[in-house]
């Protein structure tokens, strides 16, 4: 049987800890802040007859030695070890919060500096430019908005698709709370007619029959739909070509709610037919 390995990286602060432990309860055998000189040894020594999960955390602390990191991932997975490779991220307005919070101090701080937050703001922009490799050729989760709860159940849902094919995560948000960093194209909708005006739909979502009927009768709703799928239609052979093991498409209009919730639904409906698909509704996933 092949050895499933998840490698989590990404950012302090970002929640790399919660998704260790996610991983822990769907069985996986998990090693926290595992040298990068050790990572091929240790696969090896998983390598025995029958199944095995595991998963395996690194940061920034191992910044000598991650350049190693994506030659390994591509020797192993050249034995047959079906590698799936998750990069934890979050704005750097959420992670100097989530530090002050916690009062923990960056990995990269400097604790003489005279202005502490100065410093980890510094920190943090050296600790992204220390993993921008590993960000390149991983699959990037944005954490700002999330919750720690929801961080968990995207990291189950991932794991729970093959390692061997391209998966496409569909993904809804609103333009008034940012941009989700892990979206590789973004589709902004918010010229479509809106549902909030109407009174009767205004508490409802996209995934409300109504909203999809409202929507339905408009023919430049249709049209955004289909020139989405085409794009998408059209390029996705070159993407599993560049052995991309994910693609994030981000659907936004104002609210996150109405339009880009619909889309994704039918977007997510029809390319599950032909592809491993996974869906996201960022502001309605957090209420």
């Amino acid at each position: 049987m092949t050895l499933e390995m998840v490698l989590i990286t990404g950012m302090s602060g970002s929640g790399k800890s919660v998704a260790l432990h996610a991983l822990e309860d769907a069985g996986y055998y998990c090693v926290d802040n595992l040298p990068p000189e050790l990572l091929t040894p240790f696969v090896a020594l998983e390598q025995r007859p029958g199944a095995r999960k595991v998963a395996i955390a690194m940061d920034v602390r191992s910044a000598t030695s991650l350049p190693l990191v994506p030659q390994q991932l591509r020797q192993l997975r050249d034995q047959g070890v079906a590698v799936q490779s998750l990069f934890l991220d979050a704005n750097t307005e959420t992670l100097v919060r989530r530090f002050s919070e916690t009062r923990r101090l960056h990995p990269l701080s400097r604790m003489d500096a005279s202005d502490q937050h100065r410093a980890l703001v510094d920190a943090i922009e050296l600790e992204r430019e220390l993993l921008s490799e590993l960000r390149e050729e991983a699959h990037v989760l944005d954490t700002s908005m999330i919750r720690s709860a929801q961080l968990q159940g995207y990291v189950k849902s991932l794991i729970s698709t093959p390692a061997t094919q391209l998966t496409l995560v569909f993904e809804s948000f609103a333009f008034k709370r940012g941009v989700p960093l892990d979206a590789d194209y973004v589709f902004d909708v918010r010229m479509l007619p809106n549902p909030h005006y109407e009174p009767a739909l205004r508490h409802l979502s996209g995934r409300d029959q109504p909203v999809a009927d409202y929507l339905k009768s408009y023919s430049e709703v249709d049209d955004m739909f289909g020139h989405i799928e085409q794009f998408l239609s059209h390029w996705l052979q070159a993407l599993v070509r560049d052995h991309r093991s994910y693609v994030t498409v981000a659907i936004g209009c104002t609210g996150g709610q109405h339009r880009s919730v619909y889309l994704v639904e039918k977007l997510s409906a029809a390319f599950a037919r032909h592809w491993p698909t996974l869906k996201r509704h960022r502001e309605l996933d957090a209420g």
